[in-house]
Formats: structure tokens, C-alpha cells, sequence
């Protein structure tokens, strides 16, 4: 069904909770990303309040200020308290892109599923998944990357079907450019 026959003011409650949700999500974020309306555009919407799901599916945008976030299907988890537990998009690929700080250029990142764990600020890319940013990538079947820490992992993505095998990670760092003589900072 369509957004429109399945909304109903028991909804609001999730999705307040999706606001919340991004607002965690954007530890990539510039801080004013946080103040910025958020637009979710898809096909159809399923808000399940009782079981604290929302469901958009069918070429999902979600955006908030430099966050964009596209899948074929979002899926959204909340816990009793309505707090954000897991953010799932699945595409082909699914994309995220932030761009982080005024001095930074955008994150871009690639996955078949992309999750973002609210509890622990991680977010997980998984199978074909793929980061950029100032030229530098970083490629492999999983990369997990913790928020709070700034720590990123790489690897096999175990126990996970994987469409495209790649048993080692793929990085390519940028050389920093050298500062020409009598140029200042």
C-alpha cells in the first residue's frame, strides 16, 4: 500500500523517531547538518508503531543538510522507547554521503546494505562496499567503521552472503601535496 492509505497519527511517534535516528547518524556531519530539515522521498511507506518499524521502499532518499542517504528499501528499528536501535538501507548499491567538516570534502560510501547501529555509532557496509574521500578509497566485502573512535575495519564479511567475493581489502591513499617554497599556511 501506499504511503497515504497506511499513515496514521499513531505513526508520528516514528517518525519523530527517524528524525532522531539521523541526527545520531551524522557523526560524519557537519554540525549544522543537525539543524536542517529532514526530506524522506520514496515509492511507499509502511510505519509500523506496535513493532517500532518504519519500511520505505522503492528509490528511498532520505535527506538532512550534506546527508544523503539512497536504497531500493529503508528500514528503520526503533526500541519500546521509541529511541533509534538500526538503520538499514539495501540498494545496488546502497549510497551515504556527508560531508564531514567546512575543510572537508564529502564521505561517499557504498554497499549493498549499509547499517548504522545508534547504541555504538557504527556504521557497516556490507558486500561490494566501498568508501571515498580526496581521492583515497577503501574497498572490501565489509568495512565497519566506529564513530566514537574514528576506527575503521576492514575484511571478510562472515556469515553474510556476499554477491561478489573479495578476499582482501583495496586501498589507495593520495599522496599529501608538499607546500611550495615561500607559500604559508
Amino acid at each position: 500500500m501506499r504511503f497515504a492509505n497506511r499513515f496514521s497519527h499513531r505513526a508520528l511517534p516514528l517518525l519523530l523517531s527517524l528524525c532522531s535516528g539521523l541526527d545520531a547518524a551524522s557523526a560524519w556531519a557537519l554540525p549544522s547538518d543537525r539543524d536542517q530539515p529532514i526530506r524522506v522521498q520514496a515509492d511507499s511507506a509502511e510505519l509500523d508503531d506496535k513493532q517500532g518499524v518504519a519500511v520505505y521502499t522503492g528509490d528511498v532518499v532520505i535527506t538532512q543538510g550534506t546527508l544523503k542517504i539512497t536504497g531500493n528499501k529503508v528500514t528503520i528499528t526503533q526500541d519500546d522507547k521509541g529511541e533509534i536501535k538500526v538503520f538499514t538501507s539495501v540498494g545496488n548499491p546502497a549510497y551515504y554521503e556527508q560531508k564531514p567538516a567546512p575543510d572537508k570534502s564529502v564521505v561517499k560510501a557504498y554497499g549493498q546494505t549499509i547499517q548504522y547501529f545508534a547504541d555504538n555509532e557504527r556504521i557497516v557496509l556490507i558486500d561490494k562496499a566501498r568508501v571515498i574521500q580526496d581521492g583515497n578509497t577503501f574497498e572490501g566485502e565489509k568495512i565497519v567503521y566506529d564513530t566514537q573512535r574514528q576506527i575503521v575495519n576492514a575484511g571478510r564479511a562472515t556469515g553474510t552472503k556476499i554477491s561478489s567475493p573479495k578476499p582482501r581489502i583495496d586501498m589507495v591513499i593520495q599522496p599529501k601535496k608538499k607546500q611550495q617554497p615561500g607559500q604559508t599556511q
